[in-house]
């Protein structure tokens, strides 16, 4: 029986290991799928939060109110880089970005001073932004002539990442399905090299959850070392798309990145102990003939 039980054994080792790479194949593919994802969510929030919002002042508004208008903005906890352009600014930054032929026609300033400032990726839509002008325009009457921002750019930003939030969701669900199923046929595979152990083990009277509990934790042991693998693959793959393509840099995310890597270890481990247990159940139940 020992004799038997030993050989049983070599046999299922060799095993473990095209499991563990082959979970860490699927593993990693997963992980590159959810760093898509991640970009794609980064991209739509980079556009979005360098859409500039333009409040225009009335011409007749004191400074004093003016000033009081920018504070309030700034403390609004979803607006970024505020900036009061006066009238001089105003000019400086058109002379900048067109041509200067206006001066032949006109000697005075046309442009009117304005608060400007970016907002956060959450609330870029037509509605937030609407809503944010009524309540500005309620809190300081008479101070602001306009509350002007790209109505279609933010219609099209938000349709885009909507649009490719949808298709990159139903990417990630059936991905996840295709994992469970390659991961779960893998560790079968495996475990079908050890039925014979699993059997010897219950015929001289091993309780289930003795035979279980070691192989159990070697499931647990095999599914974080699939996950590191892939972790350090996915990771690898990213610094080199980066290096060949610095304007990923922009869109580096390391806390999502966190959040991915805890994904696919918990992934790695879930997946392989809940195959493992049922292929070590099945085997169990098993007649002996009926293994063969």
């Amino acid at each position: 029986m020992a004799q038997f039980g030993k050989s049983s054994s070599k046999k299922g080792k060799p095993s473990y290991g095209y499991a563990i790479i082959g979970m860490a194949l699927v593993l990693f593919l997963f992980g590159i799928v959810g760093w898509f994802f991640l970009n794609l969510r980064k991209t739509g929030d980079y556009f979005k939060e360098n859409i500039q919002v333009h409040t225009y002042l009335n011409r007749d508004a004191s400074k004093k109110r003016i000033d009081s208008l920018v504070k309030y903005i700034e403390t609004l906890p979803y607006t970024n880089k505020v900036e009061y352009v006066t009238k001089e600014k105003a000019i400086e930054k058109w002379n900048t970005e067109n041509d200067t032929t206006w001066k032949m026609f006109l000697k005075n300033n046309p442009l009117p001073e304005s608060v400007d400032f970016y907002v956060k990726a959450n609330y870029v839509e037509e509605d937030s932004l609407n809503l944010l002008s009524n309540q500005l325009q309620a809190a300081y009457p008479g101070v602001i002539s306009e509350f002007q921002f790209p109505t279609e750019t933010v219609a099209k930003v938000s349709n885009y990442v909507k649009t490719g939030g949808i298709i990159f969701l139903f990417a990630a669900v059936i991905l996840t399905i295709l994992v469970v199923f390659s991961i779960d046929n893998t560790i079968r595979l495996a475990m079908y090299s050890n039925r014979f152990l699993i059997k010897t083990m219950q015929m001289v009277g091993a309780t289930r959850g003795f035979i279980a509990k070691p192989i159990n934790q070697r499931a647990v042991i095999n599914g974080l070392i699939s996950s590191f693998i892939a972790i350090i693959a996915v990771w690898a793959s990213v610094l080199l798309i980066e290096s060949f393509l610095p304007d990923f840099k922009l869109l580096h995310d390391n806390s999502g990145l966190a959040y991915l890597f805890l994904i696919i270890i918990i992934l790695g481990i879930l997946i392989s102990l809940a195959s493992t247990y049922r292929s070590v159940i099945k085997y169990l139940k098993m007649k002996l003939d009926d293994l063969y």
